[in-house]
């Protein structure tokens, strides 16, 4: 049974992860300002913030199990942020040929995400002082 707790801290992560991302695509899906899928860019950089808090107090502590870190890291993160549903919708706005929608959305996916998981890794060294 002890080899399971691994999987089942992945899988509940996963589920409760897939569904906040759901639920910040339901409550962003009337946002009006440009046409940018708001809930797969904000749950990519939220959750590029999160697991840069989570690496950094990994890192630094030992304030999460393995288990733990299983749960929130590849679980929640994992289930929440959208890698698959980026390049969906970025194929998208390439196929409707809306270049400029398109390389919005790419830079600020990345270049927003980087800069979340710096800023996590920030936040950490905050906590952790």
């Amino acid at each position: 049974m002890q080899f399971l707790l691994p999987f089942l801290a992945v899988g509940l992560g996963s589920m409760v992860g897939g569904m906040a991302r759901y639920g910040l695509t339901l409550a962003t899906q009337n946002v009006s300002a440009f046409s940018l899928p708001y809930g797969t860019l904000l749950s990519n950089l939220g959750g590029c913030l999160l697991i840069g808090v989570l690496a950094g107090l990994g890192a630094r502590t030992e304030l999460m199990s393995a288990e733990v870190r299983l749960l929130l890291a590849t679980g929640f993160c994992g289930g929440f942020t959208t890698m698959s549903s980026f390049i969906y919708e970025l194929g998208q706005f390439v196929q409707g040929r809306e270049y400029f929608f398109a390389s919005s959305y790419f830079i600020a996916t990345l270049a927003g995400a980087a800069l979340a998981f710096g800023l996590g890794l920030l936040i950490s060294g905050l906590i952790l002082r």
